[in-house]
């Protein structure tokens, strides 16, 4: 026996006569057998009912058939359908028998599979016959149904639900193509195993029709296992010639349409999965559907977060999810839900659901998750270069892709609302309102278009989501685990960004712009200008300093602030001011890494936005230098200062303090959101210069640029606060598990402090617990301090960090022991009051030195 596989659907010619064979007798083809038709299939377009040759030499597809129009000569059009119809049941009648010939052997062949003497297994049967059972059951039952309808014709009489009925059930013929190929290598082992089998697969009877006078034909099992794959192509033709001499207005026509476009899509899953180019599906209007945008998205569903894959369709937005599959099965996609883009609506903001809160996770969960991932990238490169290193190394990736797929699912905070305006809602999370403007503007853009409102089968909805696996245009979420080695890492260290000013806007607005760059697979707001009021040409000119880990993109967001009260929205994190325009550009290495400034211009919707950017890397932005002007205070020991005014904590400090206590203490993100580096500057050459005014121009700042003035003020220290010295041991004292035992080293430690560092540091202290008690106000926890003030307060100077090691990339500077700092500052911020007076009156206890 012969095995067959499937190529494509075989060629044929469609024409308004019916078909066309190749130059045989009767369609028939040399070897006797019946000619098959062919689907074919352009890149762009669904498979379509012929393939004429264009100019080009590609396949051109036919538009679908129009039916006859309103007035026509409907008697004559109703014959010639009545024609078609009687033609297919005497088809069908056949192709029911060819079905029976093959069920005939099976029940025989499965009764003596559980015997002694078996000719098959129970599971060779199932194989070579499955759904050969179902197939046969559909048929008969649609032709009993179509059998009267023909015997007592009118021009009132329509088919269109049961074709639409036998159309919905084509997964079952879905099922027997994908094991059709297994069936027919099946049916060739046993044969040639076995002869009985042999002889029963080479000689199966096909009755004739009944008014044939009860003669049969012998054919072969290989014949027959081919003829519902030839089948599914008769059904579709067929339903073009009906739709061709029906009526439009016939009650009939939207049925036969709706089941034409449901067999053509079926068909074009097929091909696509024997030839498998890019296709697209049709749509209710004959159109040919096409994927123009998706994504990975971050799905609120019953309370928990999803990662989904969302496809927007010319027509559709489909959300899916990724099916758990077998190992080297191919990968496949569920539907979870779609919306037709005619019923898809935007939740206004009085109609948002706000019962439906979102759950955010503590900040410094965040934070923690990006330095364990920070280690994992740093012990990758090691074990990379180890001599046995691989086999580790995938166990580190597979542990790197679950902590950054974790960080992926639980960082975005803004929402995205989708609404069926026939039922339900939907609620997205993303990091970014670029992403959500983008997601937005590409709906709003379809839905221009004369849309109609789509319902598809169960059938339709499977075809188009296989085929959302070969039209996918993101294939993995957004992480590093998933990035080839020689992908560009992205740069880690300090971008000085200045935003100078917009131009292009028509009307006066209030304007300011956002920042943002990309960190660990999605995009994080770094800085803000001030909002220019009543301009259409705003001058900013405000500088930033935004840190960057392995990012490649900066965006910059213009929006219109609304200061209209009644517009706010209960959500924390819904941005209702206007996006005016959005812009990104790459952050190139070779260009950014100059050490001048570089002026680029964004272009977003008609606007031009003017900016220049440089970039320190974090080895070199994480120097402490000491200051040539010793008179000064930054990059001066704290001693020194100290000395000089005559003070137990520095000016500096204690100005800065007072000010953020005054007006700061309730700022969401203080201390974490950058303030503009011109301001921190001119702060900071006031202290140095020790200015009068210093009192006024505190008062009037910004108080991010005075929180930044602070952290600038400790992270240039020529040392840090808790000094080179001691750092060796505080790092080995936040290690210890005795609890009793982490007390007495971590209080001796804080003891072994010069005095001015320590009344420096208890003094900050005090003042950060006081700000975390407006933590539900401020969103500043314990944990979020300490990451921000743990590094600057105990980061060695550059001496002892390169002492005894050696450090490989970027990303190691910033993992190295950055995690440790983090639990030093936590410690002591959740420890209960140190007083300075109790901490030296217990010196006397304990001698033994660090």
């Amino acid at each position: 026996m012969k095995t067959s596989m499937i190529k494509r659907f075989p060629d044929f010619n469609y024409n308004t006569d019916g078909y066309e064979g190749d130059g045989t007798e009767d369609g028939k083809s040399q070897d006797g057998s019946e000619t098959l038709p062919y689907i074919d299939e352009s890149p762009t377009m669904s498979p379509q009912l012929c393939a004429p040759q264009g100019p080009d030499g590609e396949a051109v597809s036919p538009t679908p058939p129009e039916g006859l129009p309103p007035g026509g000569d409907m008697e004559k059009g109703l014959e010639m359908k009545k024609l078609v119809l009687s033609g297919f049941l005497a088809s069908e009648e056949i192709y029911i028998n060819q079905l029976e010939a093959l069920l005939l052997p099976m029940r025989p062949l499965k009764a003596t599979a559980t015997t002694s003497q078996p000719v098959l297994t129970i599971q060779q049967v199932e194989t070579i016959f499955y759904k050969i059972q179902d197939i046969f059951e559909i048929h008969k039952e649609f032709y009993d149904a179509l059998l009267p309808n023909i015997q007592q014709w009118d021009e009132k009489v329509t088919v269109g639900h049961l074709f639409q009925k036998l159309a919905s059930q084509l997964g079952v013929y879905k099922a027997f193509v994908d094991n059709y190929k297994v069936a027919l290598e099946t049916a060739e082992k046993c044969s040639q195993a076995n002869s009985q089998f042999q002889k029963i697969s080479e000689n199966l009877k096909v009755k004739g029709p009944k008014d044939s006078k009860d003669c049969t034909t012998t054919v072969s099992m290989e014949a027959l296992l081919y003829k519902p794959i030839d089948r599914v192509t008769r059904s579709t033709l067929v339903l073009h010639d009906l739709l061709k001499h029906t009526p439009k207005d016939h009650p009939d026509f939207p049925l036969l349409q709706d089941a034409l476009r449901i067999s053509q899509n079926f068909l074009s899953s097929i091909n696509e999965e024997i030839d498998p180019r890019r296709t697209a599906v049709t749509t209710p209007k004959g159109e040919a559907r096409q994927l123009v945008k998706d994504g990975f998205l971050v799905e609120v569903s019953e309370s928990s977060r999803k990662v989904r894959h969302v496809f927007l369709f010319t027509d559709l937005l489909l959300c899916a999810k990724m099916k758990k599959t077998a190992v080297g099965r191919h990968q496949q996609y569920e539907c979870k839900w779609y919306i037709p883009l005619a019923d898809l609506t935007f939740q206004t903001l009085d109609e948002s659901d706000t019962s439906h809160s979102i759950q955010v996770l503590p900040e410094h969960e965040i934070e923690e998750m990006k330095i364990k991932i920070s280690v994992l990238k740093s012990e990758i490169q090691k074990e990379k270069k180890a001599p046995k290193g691989q086999s580790r190394v995938e166990r580190l990736r597979k542990k790197m892709n679950e902590q950054e797929s974790w960080l992926l699912l639980h960082s975005p905070t803004i929402p995205f609302r989708i609404h069926n305006k026939h039922g339900k809602s939907y609620l997205f999370l993303l990091s970014s309102d670029y992403e959500r403007s983008e997601w937005r503007e590409s709906i709003q853009k379809l839905q221009k278009k004369d849309l109609q409102a789509c319902v598809l089968s169960s059938v339709e909805l499977q075809v188009l989501t296989s085929s959302c696996f070969k039209l996918r245009t993101v294939h993995n979420i957004p992480v590093t685990s998933n990035k080839d080695d020689e992908e560009t890492p992205g740069l880690y260290g300090f971008l000085h960004v200045i935003v100078h000013s917009a131009k292009g806007f028509k009307e006066s607005a209030n304007l300011y712009c956002t920042l943002e760059v990309d960190s660990y697979g999605y995009f994080v707001s770094k800085a803000k200008t001030r909002v220019f009021r009543d301009t259409t040409e705003p001058q900013w000119n405000e500088e930033f300093e935004i840190e960057l880990e392995g990012s490649q993109y900066l965006r910059i967001l213009c929006y219109e602030k609304c200061y209209d009260k009644s517009m706010l929205n209960k959500d924390d994190n819904e941005i209702v001011d206007k996006i005016m325009g959005k812009g990104q550009v790459q952050l190139d290495p070779q260009t950014v890494q100059s050490k001048n400034w570089h002026m680029d211009v964004i272009e977003m919707n008609g606007i031009k936005v003017e900016f220049s950017m440089k970039f320190t890397s974090r080895d070199l932005s994480l120097k402490r230098t000491p200051s040539k002007k010793q008179s000064g205070v930054f990059g001066v020991k704290i001693n020194v200062v100290t000395k000089r005014e005559r003070s137990k904590v520095p000016y500096i400090v204690r100005q800065c303090i007072e000010e953020v206590e005054k007006r700061g203490i309730d700022e969401v993100g203080i201390y974490r959101i950058s303030g503009v580096a011109t301001d921190i500057q001119a702060l900071k050459t006031a202290f140095d210069t020790n200015t009068k005014d210093i009192l006024m121009m505190l008062s009037d700042m910004d108080i991010n640029a005075i929180a930044g003035t602070l952290k600038l003020y400790f992270r240039e220290l020529p040392e840090p606060l808790l000094t080179d010295r001691l750092y060796p041991a505080f790092m080995e004292g936040i290690a210890l598990s005795d609890p009793a035992a982490k007390e007495n080293c971590m209080m001796h430690l804080l003891r072994s402090l010069p005095d001015p560092n320590l009344m420096t540091f208890l003094t900050l202290l005090e003042h950060l617990k006081r700000v975390a008690e407006k933590e539900p106000i401020n969103k500043m926890s314990l944990h979020n301090l300490a990451t921000v003030f743990g590094p600057t307060l105990l980061r060695p100077s550059e001496s002892e960090t390169t002492k005894g090691q050696h450090i490989t990339s970027a990303s190691d500077i910033w993992s190295h022991d950055v995690m440790a700092q983090v639990q030093v500052l936590l410690y002591y911020l959740q420890h209960p009051p140190i007083s300075f007076a109790e901490l030296k009156r217990n010196t006397l206890y304990f001698s033994t030195d660090v």
